[in-house]
């Protein structure tokens, strides 16, 4: 089994971060102090630390025809659980930077993909493989 990874990233209000990682993408909540707020992430730990002043970055790369933002972070799902996702975040009214679509089709490494932000502008991607061998494939 792989072992559950650990991300800590800026926020500009815990309250709004809440409310997006617990309420539309149904993080469980662990710890938290008036400073950050751990949240359980499809079964990996990330940390959201109140910083009033971090900017995100604007940069971006190209991939199979999309601007790419950079960083990101996420978690490739099951087909199906990559389904609902967007399912849910569509409903929930989630501004996307990129729509979930499938990209590199008929090629190795076909995936199901989508990018959207937090309030605190962090750029996420979800992902998923109809073959999860494809995930590092050549």
């Amino acid at each position: 089994m792989t072992r559950p990874f650990h991300l800590a990233f800026p926020v500009h209000d815990l309250a709004a971060a809440r409310a997006f990682y617990g309420g539309t993408l149904g993080c469980t909540e662990g710890r938290s102090s008036d400073a950050w707020i751990d949240f359980d992430l499809y079964g990996h730990q990330i940390v959201a630390h109140l910083d009033p002043a971090a900017k995100p970055v604007a940069v971006s790369n190209a991939v199979d025809g999309h601007a790419v933002p950079v960083p990101h972070f996420g978690v490739v799902l099951t087909m199906p659980d990559w389904h609902a996702l967007a399912e849910r975040l569509t409903a929930a009214g989630t501004r996307f930077g990129i729509e979930p679509h499938t990209r590199f089709v008929g090629q190795p490494g076909e995936q199901a993909t989508m990018f959207f932000y937090d309030p605190s502008g962090n750029a996420l991607e979800f992902k998923a493989f109809a073959d999860d061998a494809m995930l590092f494939a050549q």
